[in-house]
């Protein structure tokens, strides 16, 4: 039997194959009731899903393709989206339709099964796996497993601020995320991901005085205009014509002033807008965060994050 893994839709592991090629591996999957995933192929008129197994098809009803469903608090525009991509689910029973054999799933159970575990464990400071499911323009939703999906508020995914998550991600993409709320209550999950993005001191160190860099202009302020360096650190520039947010452009690293967490910049090429995400590096290493400072020592300013 596999260890048990609560995972994000889409993440697969080559210890399912075993399961998945033959109909006795099914068989065993039911006996075990790991939990699994497969691509769903088809959305019925009844919002029932079909699932390719690999040796026969798999048919989950509407009422057990997602947790809520049955409630009604799960929108049937949460089924349907559904097709193509994967889905985790627990083999529950087989059947024959005409000709065919069939194998009845739930993700339902795998859902609940899945909150369960991470309403358990889950603690703020915990440093997750999650993956990007849909972007808004107030923050970034992603899956923590199974399809349980929590969100990303668009001022904790990095110090730079952005106009828009997009910025940042792109649906499907595999990040990691620190924990910074649970609300057992409820059952939800607050996240923040800035912390892992580094401090001050751990960006500013590649840069140094005198170098010509590139940046992308994330504010046009009357005092000046901020810079993006990297995600977690953006520099002051001075006003200049054309100058437009989102946009690349080439800056002269004047000073850096860790004492007042500053670095000046001087604008001397301006680029094409942004078209996709800049890369980010997470410097965070570890799985868990007590204390995060952003800030340097020398800065008489302490910007810090308590978990």
């Amino acid at each position: 039997m596999i260890k048990e893994a609560y995972r994000p839709e889409g993440t697969e592991r080559g210890e399912e194959r075993q399961y998945l090629e033959t109909e006795q591996g099914l068989l065993r999957a039911r006996e075990e009731q790991v939990i699994l995933q497969a691509r769903c192929t088809l959305c019925d008129s009844g919002h029932n899903l079909y699932v390719d197994l690999g040796p026969m098809t798999g048919y989950i009803p509407r009422e057990e393709t997602a947790m809520g469903i049955r409630e009604g608090t799960v929108k049937d525009v949460a089924i349907i989206t559904r097709v193509n991509k994967m889905v985790s689910f627990v083999v529950k029973d087989f059947m024959t339709v005409g000709n065919r054999r069939m194998a009845l799933l739930s993700r339902r159970e795998a859902q609940e099964r899945c909150l369960a575990h991470l309403m358990n464990t889950l603690q703020p400071g915990m440093v997750v796996d999650a993956r990007v499911t849909h972007l808004e323009q107030f923050g970034a939703f992603v899956d923590l497993g199974c399809g349980i999906v929590s969100m990303i508020p668009i001022d904790r995914i990095s110090v730079s601020r952005i106009r828009h998550p997009d910025h940042r991600f792109v649906c499907g993409m595999q990040i990691k995320a620190v924990v910074l709320q649970v609300d057992r209550e409820n059952h939800r999950f607050l996240l923040s991901h800035k912390e892992l993005l580094g401090t001050w001191e751990e960006n500013v160190c590649r840069f140094e005085p005198g170098q010509t860099v590139g940046g992308i202009i994330r504010s046009v302020e009357s005092y000046g205009i901020f810079v993006e360096l990297a995600p977690n650190l953006a520099g002051l520039a001075e006003l200049t014509e054309n100058a437009e947010v989102d946009r690349y452009v080439g800056v002269y690293i004047k000073s850096i002033l860790p004492e007042k967490m500053k670095v000046k910049l001087a604008i001397v090429d301006m680029g094409d807008p942004i078209t996709k995400p800049t890369p980010f590096t997470y410097y965070f290493k570890g799985n868990r965060l007590e204390r995060w400072v952003y800030s340097p020592p020398e800065s008489g300013r302490v910007v810090e994050e308590l978990f």
